[in-house]
């Protein structure tokens, strides 16, 4: 059975320990994500997508977000860029990217997915349905933070329909690590912690 993959925001203000919004050990998680994308195998891997955090100093003042964090991952700017390369993930397993302005990347009505190879985008939700009908039911989503966009994005994912698996060691969370977010508030649904991976190169 194919699986799709969710990499969250794996960019330099998140992952870097110098970054505006750094989470604390994802620094140390940039090398196995690598190794770990470019030895999936393309026979089970329906797709990749990269999700951007993305906000402009205007708009970022007045969200609610700006009262919980600073302003972080600025479009533009060396803390939006990913600290993984878009290209390195496995030949043959198409890869795509979207942005999005607040925690839960299902929330804003109007996204689009853009395929990276060619730049032609779908609408999120058309595109998620297309994966179903396809018969991927199977979501594994890495990233940061655990207790933040990570959380939002397997709720998400459960809400359409998905299973979603988690590897433990690929993702970090900010005040709650990934076991704690599942075990509070995934249980009973299907969301399971993966095995996990090593946490060196």
């Amino acid at each position: 059975m194919r699986r799709f993959v969710i990499v969250v925001d794996t960019q330099a203000d998140f992952m870097h320990a110098d970054g505006a919004l750094s989470v604390a050990g994802a620094e140390a998680l940039i090398g196995p994500m690598r190794a770990w994308l470019a030895d999936l195998d393309p026979a089970e891997t329906a797709g990749v997508l990269f999700t951007f955090d993305t906000h402009t100093a205007e708009r970022f003042a007045g969200s609610p977000e700006a009262e919980q964090f600073p302003l972080h991952c600025e479009r533009g700017t060396p803390g939006w860029a990913n600290v993984l390369d878009l290209a390195a993930v496995a030949p043959g397993i198409p890869v795509y990217r979207i942005e999005k302005g607040v925690f839960d990347m299902w929330a804003e009505p109007d996204l689009a997915i853009e395929a990276v190879d060619t730049g032609e985008t779908q609408p999120r939700d058309a595109f998620f349905a297309a994966l179903r009908a396809e018969g991927v039911t199977e979501l594994t989503v890495i990233g940061v933070a655990a207790d933040y966009c990570v959380r939002w994005a397997i709720d998400g994912a459960v809400a359409h329909g998905f299973t979603v698996d988690v590897p433990a060691a690929l993702t970090r969370g900010i005040a709650r690590p990934i076991a704690q977010v599942l075990a509070e508030d995934f249980a009973g649904k299907p969301v399971r912690l993966g095995e996990e991976a090593p946490v060196s190169a």
